[in-house]
C-alpha cells in the first residue's frame, strides 16, 4: 500500500501562486512543441447539462497526471460552479499514484495564466487598455494574471448580465492591486461587449457563449485576441480569425472535433497556427508588426495541469500541507 497525499480546495488556493505558475507555463508549452510530453486529444462524455472531460498528460521531468472536469454551464451564479474536477499526480518514473488535488482553482487560474503567457509573447509591449468580456470565474482569473504582464491604465469589464460585470468591477481593484506590476489600473464597467472592446488592446473573451460575443469590425489595429470559452459554441467570430495570426496551445486544436478542438479552428489548416511553445523557442515567429491582428484560441491542454499539479504538490511537500491518506 502506498500513501497518498490529499489536497483539498483551500490547500490548492493557498500553494497555487501565479509569477511561478507563468513560468512552469512556459516550460511545459516548450516541452509540448518540443516532442518532451504525450497528451492524448481530451475525451469528454456529454449529458443533457453538460460534459464530463478526461484530460491526461505527461511531461517529461515534470510528471504525470489526468484531470476529470466537469463543464456544466447552467451552474453559474448557482451553488455549484460551472467547472469542478479533481486532479491525480503520479510519479513519472514509477507510475506509483502521489497525490489526488482539487482542479478547480487549478483549471481557472492555469487557463488566465496561459493566457497570460501567450499576451506576453504576442500583444503590443505599449498595451495599456484591457477589455474583459465575461464575468465569472474566467474574468475574475484573467484579472489576477494580466496585469502581471502587461503595464495597464485601464480594465474595461462587460457580461451579458450587467449586475454580474458590476459584482466584479467591485472586487476588481483588490484583486488588480495585488496583481499589478505598477500602479493599479483604473477600472470600467461598459455598457456592452462592442463598447468595452472598442479601443482596446488586449481582448479577453471568457465566456460560455455558444455564438460569437466579438464582432472584427470592433477592433482596433494591432490588437490581441484571447479566447477562453466557447466549449459549447464559437465565441470568436469568422471574420476575426481569417483576419489574424492565430496562435494555439496544440495544432491538433483545428483537428480534432470539439470539446478537445475548437470550433472556430475547424475549417483551417493545421500548419498556418502556430503553437505557443513553437514562438518561444522561436521555431515560428510571433507578432510581426505594430498592426497585427493576433488571436490565442485556447482549448485547454493537459501539459497546463500537470505543471500546475506539480507546482501544488512539491509546494505542500515543502510547506506540510494536506493530508496523507493510505491508499
Amino acid at each position: 500500500m502506498s500513501d497518498i497525499l490529499f489536497l483539498s480546495r483551500r490547500d490548492v488556493e493557498a500553494l497555487l501562486e501565479v509569477d511561478p505558475l507563468l513560468d512552469a507555463l512556459e516550460r511545459a508549452f516548450r516541452a509540448w512543441s518540443g516532442g518532451r510530453a504525450s497528451v492524448p486529444p481530451r475525451v469528454g462524455a456529454r449529458s443533457p447539462d453538460g460534459l464530463l472531460g478526461v484530460m491526461p498528460g505527461w511531461v517529461e521531468g515534470v510528471g504525470l497526471a489526468c484531470k476529470l472536469v466537469s463543464v456544466f454551464p447552467g451552474n453559474a451564479g448557482g451553488e455549484h460552479p460551472s467547472h469542478q474536477g479533481l486532479i491525480a499526480l503520479f510519479d513519472e518514473r514509477t507510475g506509483t499514484p502521489l497525490s489526488v488535488m482539487d482542479g478547480e482553482r487549478i483549471t481557472g487560474l492555469r487557463t488566465a495564466a496561459a493566457a497570460a503567457v501567450a499576451s506576453r509573447l504576442l500583444a503590443r509591449r505599449e498595451a495599456r487598455i484591457l477589455a474583459v468580456l465575461g464575468a465569472g470565474v474566467q474574468g475574475r482569473a484573467h484579472l489576477e494574471t494580466m496585469p502581471r504582464v502587461h503595464d495597464l491604465d485601464e480594465v474595461r469589464i462587460a457580461s451579458r448580465d450587467r449586475a454580474h460585470a458590476r459584482s466584479l468591477a467591485d472586487e476588481a481593484p483588490g484583486i488588480l492591486e495585488a496583481a499589478a506590476r505598477g500602479p493599479t489600473p483604473r477600472v470600467l464597467v461598459a455598457d456592452d461587449f462592442e463598447s468595452a472592446v472598442r479601443g482596446a488592446d488586449v481582448v479577453c473573451c471568457c465566456t460560455d457563449a455558444h455564438d460569437p460575443i466579438l464582432e472584427h469590425s470592433w477592433l482596433s489595429d494591432g490588437a490581441h485576441v484571447s479566447s477562453v470559452g466557447g466549449s459549447f459554441g464559437r465565441e470568436v467570430d469568422a471574420a476575426t480569425i481569417g483576419a489574424a495570426s492565430v496562435f494555439v496551445e496544440w495544432r491538433g486544436s483545428a483537428t480534432a472535433a470539439p470539446p478537445a478542438g475548437a470550433g472556430e479552428l475547424q475549417d483551417l489548416d493545421p500548419d498556418g497556427l502556430a503553437e505557443l511553445g513553437e514562438v518561444l523557442e522561436g521555431a515560428r515567429p510571433g507578432r510581426r508588426s505594430g498592426g497585427e491582428l493576433t488571436v490565442y484560441k485556447s482549448t485547454g491542454h493537459a501539459v497546463e495541469d500537470v505543471a500546475a499539479a506539480r507546482l501544488v504538490y512539491d509546494r505542500a511537500l515543502a510547506t506540510g500541507a494536506g493530508r496523507t491518506l493510505e491508499l
